[in-house]
């Protein structure tokens, strides 16, 4: 039977037609299934793990204790003999090829001697570089170096929902292992350090893993283990850490300098609530009432007095205490900032050159 040339042409593209069509089908069929694969769960954090553990350390920090009687012939030079040994455990970190650890100050500030063991099972004996007891960080070194390292993340690209591993010694039963996730970032009334600025997870932190890593599902650090939230003393959920950001401005300061240099106003106050802006006849103002100015401070230098009310430094809101201290410790010594506020219910500026925070 012929086929008429009209008959042909409908013929010939519907098999085009079909062709075409199954080529499309199989090209989303092998979309679905990559975007299948690259969602799927990860199953193991192995390879993570294994990058960061090595640089992962257990930290014995030893105190001295009347509870009983032991002479210590190694302590008899500095301390007095007649006393116990009372050993602290936490974690730490290698932060850089030279061998310098990071952990946290409560685990080795005050400590007559401090043992540092790496993953691979040697102690060695190790030294306080540097305390910055306002961030809860701690720089020792045991002299050692081409320690390994693990790789740094940029702590201010961390997202809530990101996964999290921690690493630490908990309890003094060795290297282990937990995982959750970023609860929340930014985390700075917290109540437990002067400067603060958390990361919150859910990942389990107990004692002994202070000073450890918290580190991402590709093995880089994102920041120091170093609290738990909690009225018992068990873990409930909440864990901070401390930025590696903010970790390594301390940690080069601490190298440079053998401590942090912050800056300093030299004012005290108090937070601004309902009832002192009734009684002062003002509202909707957010800032800090200072009670004190130091004698000769920068702040008395820029004419501060008590009772004003500081509302912007450097065109920042003031909001509250913490505001102050963050703004202000950022700046270094010498450096100059402009203070607005209100005085007698009126506005006013002042310039202020920083001086140097005094230890604390």
């Amino acid at each position: 039977m012929k086929l008429s040339h009209s008959t042909r042409f409908v013929l010939n593209w519907t098999l085009i037609g079909l062709l075409v069509g199954a080529i499309l089908i199989l090209m989303n069929q092998q979309k679905d299934t990559v975007r299948t694969t690259s969602t799927t769960t990860v199953d193991s954090y192995a390879n993570a793990v294994s990058k960061a553990s090595a640089s992962v350390v257990s930290i014995k920090a030893y105190y001295l204790s009347q509870k009983e009687t032991l002479k210590l012939p190694q302590l008899q030079d500095s301390t007095q003999p007649n006393f116990k040994i009372r050993p602290n455990k936490g974690s730490g970190v290698i932060i850089n090829s030279s061998g310098y650890i990071v952990t946290n100050h409560h685990v080795v500030a005050n400590a007559e001697k401090i043992e540092v063991t790496l993953g691979n099972g040697q102690t060695f004996n190790a030294k306080i570089l540097g305390l910055d007891p306002d961030t809860d960080l701690a720089v020792i070194t045991t002299g050692l170096k081409s320690l390994p390292t693990l790789p740094i993340a940029n702590s201010n690209n961390i997202r809530v929902g990101d996964i999290v591993l921690a690493i630490g010694n908990p309890f003094g039963i060795g290297q282990t292992v937990t995982q959750g996730i970023i609860s929340a970032t930014g985390r700075d009334r917290v109540g437990l350090n002067t400067y603060e600025n958390f990361i919150q997870t859910d990942a389990a932190i107990n004692p002994g893993n202070s000073g450890g890593a918290l580190i991402n599902s590709k093995g880089e650090i994102l920041g120091i283990n170093s609290a738990i939230y909690s009225q018992s003393g068990n873990y409930l959920g909440i864990s901070f850490a401390i930025p590696i950001n903010l970790v390594l401005d301390v940690v080069q300061q601490i190298i440079e300098n053998g401590e942090v240099i912050r800056g300093w106003l030299g004012v005290e106050g108090v937070d601004l609530n309902e009832q002192m802006l009734q009684h002062i006849g003002l509202n909707n103002i957010q800032g800090v009432l200072i009670t004190d100015v130091f004698d000769r401070g920068p702040a008395d230098m820029a004419g501060i007095k008590v009772g004003d009310i500081l509302t912007h430094i450097d065109r920042k809101t003031i909001r509250d205490t913490r505001d102050v201290l963050d703004v202000i410790a950022h700046g270094r010594p010498g450096n100059k900032i402009e203070i607005s506020g209100i005085r007698e219910r009126q506005s006013f500026t002042s310039q202020a050159v920083l001086g140097q925070r005094p230890k604390t």
